[in-house]
């Protein structure tokens, strides 16, 4: 802390990111990253970007991106907007559109980087308990708000949503903006973009950093309605008018354009979850049903904290959250390659 500091900085509270060890040998599942390195095109093109012109301002509105992205969705790219990671893209969203007189609605368990925006925006906001199951339930959103945001899949609980519910969440929501956080919603869901076209209330969010294997470039997204767009590029450009730069723009159309290196590796991760529930439910392991590419899972023999500590100190790192009390035995398991999958089940068997 510092006197120089303003009284708004010094009561802050930040969000905690996953941790980025330096550790030796270390199987590394408490950040969701991809377990496939980007697609051999994404690197290609990084590289052809690599010359005389980075000494150029990049392209500010990202065109080449978001054309690839609108041609990805069948969308126009007047309806895409990117950003540096979908944390930035976010950060927009909240500034621009949440700022209301009425309460900005989200779950009470969810992305922890909502109730920071809060803070950091003086947002007032509602947290929605989940059900007791740890899912989502959309009926209980039907009040006076300022805007709806959540994850779908769910974040850290990796449940999913179907796109029925969230359709007929937008039907009876009319007045404010609802925004669908979808950063894992590749490894198992519906996305909401195709209905962007009948709820101009309608925003989704995505991010390269998962599915796409980019989570190094830091590349986001939005999808919506045209004036929405248009809202969050005025609030981009009071803060920085180049948010990426050409070697991401370059990165992010060919991640797009190579679905065939997209697929093969988000049909891996599949396989690899489905076959890493089975081996903890065979270890008596209490496991939510998983659309992500993580699974939330607890042992009633153990606490979550013992068992985080466990696999650390055998190389093992995964996400242990602790708060709030309902969450505070699960762990938080990134589906990694199947080497260190069987790492993990054999650094359990140790443990338990």
């Amino acid at each position: 802390m510092s006197k120089f500091w303003s009284p708004f900085v010094r009561d802050l509270a930040p969000y905690v990111p996953g941790e980025q060890p330096k550790m030796a040998n270390l199987v590394k599942l408490n950040t969701n990253e991809h377990p496939q390195g980007p697609s051999p095109k994404v690197l290609d093109a990084i590289r052809a970007e690599a010359d005389d012109r980075l000494r150029l301002y990049p392209d500010p509105r990202s065109t080449a991106l978001c054309e690839a992205i609108a041609d990805y969705y069948r969308i126009k790219p007047e309806q895409v907007f990117v950003g540096n990671g979908s944390d930035e893209v976010l950060a927009h969203i909240f500034m621009g559109l949440f700022r209301q007189s009425r309460p900005l609605l989200f779950p009470d368990i969810t992305y922890s980087f909502y109730k920071v925006y809060c803070g950091l925006y003086g947002i007032d906001y509602q947290t929605v308990p989940l059900d007791q199951d740890l899912s989502i339930r959309l009926t209980d959103y039907d009040a006076l708000n300022g805007g709806i945001i959540f994850p779908n899949p769910n974040a850290p609980t990796g449940r999913l949503l179907p796109l029925a519910d969230i359709e007929a969440l937008l039907r009876r929501n009319t007045e404010s903006v609802v925004v669908v956080d979808e950063a894992y919603i590749d490894f198992g869901g519906d996305s909401a973009i195709a209905l962007i076209g009948r709820y101009p209330n309608l925003l989704v969010t995505q991010t390269l950093s998962k599915s796409r294997s980019l989570a190094g470039l830091r590349i986001g997204l939005a999808v919506g309605d045209e004036a929405l767009i248009e809202g969050l590029t005025r609030i981009k450009d009071s803060f920085n008018s180049y948010p990426l730069d050409r070697l991401a723009v370059a990165a992010g159309k060919a991640a797009f354009e190579d679905d065939a290196w997209f697929r093969q590796g988000r049909d891996r991760v599949v396989e690899q979850r489905g076959w890493l529930i089975g081996q903890l439910a065979e270890r008596g392991f209490q496991t939510l049903p998983s659309a992500a590419n993580f699974v939330f899972t607890r042992h009633p023999g153990h606490s979550g904290a013992d068992l985080a500590r466990g696999l650390r100190e055998q190389g093992v790192i995964v996400r242990h959250f602790g708060k709030p009390e309902r969450i505070a035995d699960y762990l938080r398991i990134t589906i990694g390659t199947a080497g260190q999958n069987q790492t993990l089940v054999a650094a359990l068997d140790r443990l338990l």
